[in-house]
């Protein structure tokens, strides 16, 4: 029988058995994949893992593996409309090919991916002058949009292209919610999205409230069939199989404090307690 739901273990983000999910075990392939991978690496890996990469609702680790959602939508039946919730818009389009920071791209390469909408990014990567590294083309092409927070931009920032503010964000949401009626989407929420007091992850934390979060998925659930998603974004020690790869990760990765692994685990479980349910709509 074809599971449904699926916990993906690469990283041991997640003990246990996370809300009673069937669990792969793959942690033997989480440091070749961590934050970058050579595309021959990607490829046996995904030979290897291609029929639980088909699960539609996958949970798995810290977000330095995002580019696992980019792989596994070769195996969500399409045309699809993909919904990102991430404090990164992860649209680099300079290489490795495959890695966290540029997966979008990977997304938007699929012909059944008719559009990407990345929400909630909080850092600096929407703007000038480090934005000249993400994919403007998709987005002038109007197939990739991004929603940067503003509220503590400039006056012309706010400006910006698909900007969002804490007291505006809602409504732009439900009319793009509400323009995606009958569209069959894939969601992927990044849990650096939420508050550092929500969600403990191996970078910088975003602006939403879980509650945001439910509310967004409330109106997706309304106008539109979630026929796949997943949740990453969970802490984990970093561990790296290459020294290029583990360079490239700490000179890229924002220094943060070391967070206790148990306080770590238990503020994360709490957010997955109350977004894994709601991602499916109660999908088993």
């Amino acid at each position: 029988m074809e599971l449904r739901a699926l916990h993906f273990d690469l990283d041991g983000a997640w003990p246990g058995e996370p809300l009673h999910l069937p669990a792969v075990d793959a942690r033997q392939w989480g440091p070749q994949l961590r934050f970058s991978a050579p595309t021959r690496l990607i490829e046996r890996f995904y030979r290897q893992h291609q029929t639980h990469l088909a699960a539609p609702f996958l949970l798995y680790g810290s977000g330095d593996l995002h580019h696992l959602t980019g792989l596994r939508l070769r195996r969500i039946a399409g045309p699809i409309v993909l919904v990102s919730f991430d404090n990164h818009p992860d649209w680099d389009v300079r290489p490795p090919k495959w890695a966290c920071g540029a997966w979008v791209n990977r997304a938007l390469e699929l012909a059944h991916i008719k559009h990407v909408a990345v929400w909630g990014c909080g850092n600096f990567e929407c703007w000038w002058p480090n934005q000249i590294f993400g994919n403007r083309r998709a987005e002038r092409a109007g197939i990739l949009e991004v929603h940067p927070w503003a509220d503590d931009r400039s006056a012309k920032d706010r400006q910006r292209r698909g900007a969002i503010l804490r007291d505006n964000w809602r409504l732009r949401f439900e009319e793009f919610s509400k323009s995606l009626a009958g569209e069959n989407i894939y969601v992927t929420i990044d849990l650096d999205c939420l508050r550092r007091e929500e969600a403990v992850t191996n970078w910088e934390s975003g602006r939403f409230t879980i509650a945001d979060l439910d509310w967004a998925l409330g109106k997706l659930h309304a106008s539109c069939r979630i026929i796949g998603g997943d949740i990453c974004g969970a802490y984990s020690p970093p561990h790296y199989a290459r020294w290029k790869q583990r360079f490239a990760a700490e000179f890229d990765r924002p220094k943060l404090a070391q967070p206790s692994l148990e306080k770590a685990r238990e503020t994360n479980l709490a957010a997955l307690e109350k977004l894994w349910p709601r991602l499916g709509d109660g999908q088993g």
